[in-house]
């Protein structure tokens, strides 16, 4: 099967390329899928350059080679034993544990797909609506307070601040100028980003913020703690170095499959609805990390190795 591989780490222009090898197969508790569209996130880039792995630019892959991606939505061609709760020819989303950049993938943790939502929908919805509500738990909210989502226009932001809305909270987001419009049609109170950010939040959002979500790790986390007044109420998922000022860093935990179910089923009823940025052929992978990694994607990018 053709899939993206890299053998060594660095910028994805310099270490991915289409190679043939070998089709994965389920093991226990596992499906693999004919894969439909792979999401592209912040944190397979950022992966394939060594940053999840402390590793520098040329060293080599452990293991010899690594195929990318974990979002992937596409059709059961293979169970694996254990699995009863899907057949071969069911539609399911999920996390690929060989490697989303292919044209098939196993899954270990999956959801199925209800008619409802389409396939290259469904690959939106893994990393950042299971971000979008595992942010939301520990934030434990109640009805009528207000969140702040530095980064409202990229997928985590925007999932989150549907989901947010949905149970009656007021977000306030920011993106860029170009994405003010969309930020309001989402329903949040758009803002842009950079200097000034506390002054014009507090304008916004008079009586204080309840909340903040740093989505996009570009030097906010200062200013979410000085809005929010507690920096255990403030969340990144993108600046690590957050921690000192004693703000949440949150990477994931062991809930990601009930996560999945539920994001799957907000999709289903219309409150989740990433949209697609724009959609790459398997060959054209690596642009689609570019544009990724140079940061003003307004929704999910996707590659469709078919």
């Amino acid at each position: 099967m053709r899939a993206v591989q890299h053998r060594t780490f660095g910028d994805p222009a310099d270490a991915l390329e289409v190679v043939d090898v070998d089709e994965p197969h389920a093991g226990p508790g596992a499906v693999r899928v004919v894969v439909g569209a792979a999401g592209v996130n912040p944190v397979d880039w950022k992966a394939v350059r060594g940053a999840m792995a402390g590793a520098s630019p040329g060293d080599p892959v452990p293991g010899g080679a690594r195929t990318p991606g974990v979002d992937v939505a596409g059709v059961v061609d293979e169970v694996g034993d254990g699995v009863d709760d899907v057949a071969v020819g069911d539609r399911v989303v999920g996390w690929a544990a060989s490697g989303a950049l292919a044209e098939h993938a196993v899954l270990e943790d999956f959801a199925r797909l209800p008619e409802a939502v389409a396939t290259e929908q469904a690959a939106t919805l893994p990393v950042p609506g299971e971000t979008a509500l595992r942010v939301l738990e520990l934030l434990d909210f109640r009805e009528g307070q207000t969140l702040l989502v530095d980064g409202g226009s990229g997928a985590v932001g925007i999932a989150t601040t549907q989901i947010a809305l949905s149970r009656g909270l007021t977000v306030v987001a920011t993106a860029s100028e170009a994405n003010q419009d969309f930020l309001r049609q989402l329903g949040a109170v758009p803002t842009t980003y950079g200097e000034g950010l506390v002054e014009r939040v507090r304008a916004l959002a008079p009586e204080g913020v309840d909340a903040a979500l740093d989505a996009a790790g570009k030097g906010s986390a200062r200013d979410l703690v000085e809005l929010v007044g507690d920096p255990g109420r403030v969340v990144t998922i993108a600046d690590f170095s957050a921690g000192d000022l004693g703000v949440v860093v949150s990477t994931g935990d062991d809930q990601r499959a009930r996560r999945l179910r539920e994001v799957v089923d907000l999709a289903a009823q219309g409150v989740v609805l990433v949209p697609v940025a724009r959609t790459y052929p398997l060959e054209d992978a690596v642009a689609a990390y570019e544009e990724s990694a140079g940061g003003h994607v307004r929704g999910k990018l996707l590659v469709t190795p078919r």
